[in-house]
This record gives C-alpha cells, structure tokens and sequence, in this order.
C-alpha cells in the first residue's frame, strides 16, 4: 500500500530555526501504551468570494482536548496549520467525478521541539457527479506509518457507508492502548449489515524501520545517486526532491532520512512544502524538503544557496554542488554500492521488510566503520561530566579518507546531538573506569 510513507512536515518554527531531532529516536514517539491518536479531523474544501477554494477543518473528533491552561495557544496553532498541509498543492482544485484516493503524511514541529505526525488519506466522498475531494488526517505523536495506513483504509471504508460509522470506530481506537514493537491490538468494530468485526492492528517488531519504505527510494533511483544524496545529508547540505504526488515525495524524503540511522536529520524538514511556503528554499541553513515538480521553475528562480535538486520523476540530480562522488571514503563507497546494487538486482524476492533491514544494515555498517570507535574516546573524569574527546577520534580513523570526512562530519549537528547523548549517558564506556 502506498501508505508506509514518510511524513511530510510542517513548521511552526521559522524556517531558519533547527527543530530538535526527527520523531524516530524520542521515546514519546514511540512508546507503547500511549493512545494511539490524539484527533481526527477531516478537511473541506469550500468556496471562498473571489471563487477559489479553501481548505477548512469541517469535522473533528473527539470535540475537546488539551484542558491544560497553557496549551490553547498551540492547539489553536496546530489547527490553523493542518489545513494547509492537507492541501499543500494550492487552492486550484475544481469539482472531479474521479479521483484516485491517496495516503500521505506531514510532520508539525512544536515550540518545545516535539513533534505530530498528521496521517492523511485523501479521496473523493461517494455519491454521484462532481465533487470535491476531502482529506482525513489523524494526528498522532506516534511514528508508524504502515498501522496508520491501515487505519485510514478502515476509516476510507466506513466514510462510504456514513460519517456515523466512523466515530465508533475511532472511539475504540482512542481506547485501546498502542502496542509494543511486534505485539498486536485488536479493536472490535460495528457495521451495519456486516456486523461486528475484529481488526487487528500489529506493530513491525523493529520499531525504527516502521515509519519507512526504502523501495520507494530504490525503484526511483540508482544505488550511485543514492549515495551521492545521502554523503550531502551526512554534511547537512540543503536538499530539494521534485515529484508530482505527495505519496512519492513524501515516502522518498523519509527513506533519506531514515538513511542517517542512528543519527538524525536536526534541521528544517519539510516533506510536502506547501504552495505558499514555497521561499523556504532560499533559506541559508540546512534543509530538506519536496516540492512538487509543477513549481521546478519557481524554485529555480529564487536565490538560493548551494543545494542538491533532486527529480524524483527522471530519476536524476538537476543540480549538485559538484563533489557528491568524493565525499564517502572510496572502500566504504564500494561497499555500500555491492550491498545496494545487490539489493536492487534482487528486488522482486525480497518483501519490503526484508529490503528495508537489508538496506538499513547496510548503512548502519557504514556508520559502525567510520565512527564506530567514538566510545573510546568519551572520557569519564572521577568527579565531573564526560568529554569528548574529538581530536583524537578523529586521528584514530582507519585512513586518509575516513580522517577527511569525520573532519567534517563531527561539525555537524546531528554528531554533537549524538555525542552529548553520549556524554549524558550514564553507562561508562569499557575500559574507561
């Protein structure tokens, strides 16, 4: 199913503001027990004066939430913004007798750097002559994009019987708590004429892989180039995928960056950038985003710094920085290009799963290759905070190349995220006393 997409994401931060490190590694995204959503919402479109159309909440359940004093503000925020996300492609729709549901996903970044995930299924309300597409969008902390998928089809499969039929399902959902990694929930669900049913809901057991699909990547472009886009998300370069469907686009940028596991993307990210957001590409500090294809020249004509564009439809890089080849030491390049290339060659065999670990494997070890030695050199004092100590990890790696790039690469922000995790943690390195 086109579903088990990445999340696109929104920003209520400005656009230059680093936004906290991406859902899969906090724990509030992926912790078990939690409810599984915090609202459903469905988005309209409605006729404005000047005959445009307008996306606006029209239905939202449960009615009430967030009673904490200080929250209103954000909750009001987070509303206003949701629309615009679920109709990122403007507001030059008309009236359509067909059109081909679709499942996407976007991500709002809060003040305090935590962040919702808004699933979306976008389709056509049954009945007869023209009408106008509407989106439900479950927002959630969670970060499982295969569950919600799954969800949205049942919710999909309700809304062409009645809106009625939808809220208890939705209520046993909100009831039922989120499963842990490889356990599975099964909520019982009413219908009328068909009656009751069971549906059973299960998480992937290797939780950091459930919010991506590498295939996506893998079917729309080459090992090479996948390399050449991941080394410029290791710099925390600017990045800007081109593709017509927010599935696509919103899928494939996940993968990216899922790639950089277990680091994590730490700046703008913003999968689907809506039509009106679309200056952001001329933002000086690191960002990675899609937008679609329709608004190349747009894109093209805005000042902008460095920054790698990437058509996701041709399967090609329209502009690059120019050293993408160099930047991976030359033996782990080869290796990962062996692993990928492997990969792709045996495509039809392997399941989705199967591919996603054998691909994330592959750039975990390259990670444990090239940084795998950091433990050694997080020095615990008696009495004291732990230190890091950089020069010398860097001069401990394996040969020129690698040296070159940990150079650069503990300058980046998703290193130190990673290293003052490492320091705060508790647990002393062995050997280290």
């Amino acid at each position: 199913s086109e579903g088990k997409d990445g999340a696109s994401a929104a920003e209520s931060t400005p656009p230059g503001v680093p936004q906290g490190r991406l859902g899969e590694r906090s724990s509030a995204l992926s912790s078990a027990g939690q409810f599984f959503f915090e609202y459903l919402v469905v988005v309209s479109l409605k006729k404005t004066p000047d005959g445009l159309y307008e996306p606006k909440i029209t239905y939202q359940f449960p009615k009430v939430f967030s009673p904490l004093k200080g929250q209103k503000e954000e909750e009001e925020r987070l509303l206003q913004a949701i629309p615009l996300f679920c109709f990122p492609d403007g507001n030059n729709w008309a009236p359509l007798t067909e059109f081909t549901s679709e499942t996407f996903s976007f991500v709002l970044t809060n003040v305090d750097g935590s962040r919702k995930i808004g699933y979306c299924r976008r389709l056509l309300p049954s009945g007869r002559g023209v009408r106008l597409p509407e989106v439900f969008c479950i927002i959630s902390c969670l970060g499982c994009f295969g569950l919600f998928s799954k969800i949205l089809d049942e919710v999909e499969k309700r809304r062409q019987i009645s809106m009625a039929v939808i809220y208890p399902f939705m209520q046993g959902l909100r009831e039922s708590p989120f499963p842990a990694p490889g356990k599975t929930v099964t909520i019982k669900s009413f219908i009328p004429e068909s009656g009751t049913e069971l549906i059973e809901l299960t998480r992937p057991v290797d939780a950091h892989l459930e919010h991506v699909e590498f295939q996506a990547l893998l079917q729309r472009l080459s090992p090479q180039l996948i390399l050449h886009i991941f080394a410029s998300a290791m710099l925390e370069r600017r990045l800007i995928f081109l593709a017509e469907e927010l599935s696509v686009l919103s899928q494939c940028i996940h993968a990216v960056a899922a790639l950089l596991y277990p680091f994590s993307w730490a700046h703008t990210y913003i999968p689907v950038v809506p039509e009106c957001l679309l200056d952001t590409v001329c933002c000086p500090t690191p960002f990675m985003v899609g937008i679609q294809r329709r608004h190349l020249a747009r894109v093209l004509e805005q000042p902008m710094e460095e920054a790698l564009i990437v058509d996701l439809c041709e399967g090609k890089i329209i502009r690059a920085v120019g050293d993408e080849e160099e930047i991976l030491p030359g033996k782990l390049q080869n290796e990962m290009l062996t692993s990928l290339n492997r990969h792709n060659s045996n495509n039809n065999v392997h399941t989705p799963e199967q591919v996603n670990a054998l691909v994330s494997e592959a750039f975990v070890q390259f990670f444990v290759r090239l940084v795998g030695h950091y433990g050694s050199h997080v020095r615990r004092g008696r009495a004291g905070p732990a230190r890091f100590q950089e020069r010398a990890f860097c001069r401990a790696a394996a040969s020129r190349g690698r040296r070159r790039l940990l150079k650069r690469f503990v300058r980046t922000n998703m290193f130190a995220l990673f290293i003052e995790e490492a320091e705060r943690s508790s647990i002393p390195h062995e050997g280290n006393g």
